[in-house]
């Protein structure tokens, strides 16, 4: 059995598959962390995601609760609300395709229940031979090229900062949330900046992973946007804030 934690699932237009997300989610902490609790945050979606997710959430004994934001905020400001919202000593993010499989959650929330570390995130990069379904080529291609210019930009460690899986140590996880700004697909890179520069102990973890159709990220339009964040980020941070690492 796992320790109780809080996951987070923001979700935007994803009804045809967020009633299979919740039921593989709910499932898997009924047997597994069953003191533990669901937060969906809505973000702003304009089909029945939200109802879908109401009426799930309320057929299950695990806590749960759907928090709403409108109109749609993005992705970064959805996880920030669930995780600021969390009534557990631990919080996971994870996106509503699942493509990295729920089964993959102690590998992030253990290290951090037993005090190694205060954040861990899956990685796609650190062992490939866990990706089932790929990516199309321009795509994966994209992402790796997007992660060396984040490690170039930033001088962060990590190769995969952008996989939708994530775990935070809440007590001192709390202030990098409520310091963050960024609400689009840099807010990743954004929070690991945040943390790093804070001396938080963060741990990149290989994870399984799978392709899920219907990503709401537009190969040329978000790639143009994230980078210009994180540059953005960069320039900030240097003038404004020292690093508090030793």
């Amino acid at each position: 059995m796992l320790p109780p934690f809080s996951v987070v699932i923001p979700c935007f237009n994803e009804q045809a598959r967020i009633g299979n997300t919740l039921d593989v989610t709910l499932n898997y902490l009924a047997a597994n962390a069953p003191t533990s609790e669901l937060i969906v945050v809505n973000d702003g979606s304009s089909d029945a995601t939200g109802a879908i997710a109401r009426k799930i959430l309320a057929q299950t004994k695990v806590a749960t609760r759907l928090l709403e934001n409108f109109p749609n905020r993005g992705k970064g400001a959805a996880v920030r609300t669930g995780l600021l919202a969390a009534t557990k000593p631990i919080g996971l993010f994870s996106d509503a395709d699942l493509s990295t499989p729920i089964e993959e959650t102690p590998k992030l929330i253990e290290p951090i229940a037993n005090g190694e570390v205060d954040i861990a995130f899956g990685s796609r990069a650190l062992d490939r031979s866990l990706i089932g379904i790929h990516q199309p080529w321009r795509r994966e291609q994209g992402g790796r090229v997007f992660n060396l210019l984040v490690r170039i930009a930033t001088s962060l460690p990590f190769w995969d900062t952008q996989c939708g899986f994530k775990a935070f140590r809440l007590d001192v996880g709390r202030p990098i949330l409520e310091a963050a700004r960024l609400d689009g697909f840099a807010f990743d890179v954004e929070l690991l900046f945040l943390a790093d520069r804070a001396g938080l102990r963060i741990r990149e973890v290989p994870v399984r992973w799978n392709h899920a159709e219907g990503s709401k990220v537009s190969f040329f339009r978000d790639s143009v946007r994230m980078l210009r964040e994180v540059i953005a980020l960069r320039q900030g941070m240097t003038a404004s804030q020292p690093s508090k690492r030793a």
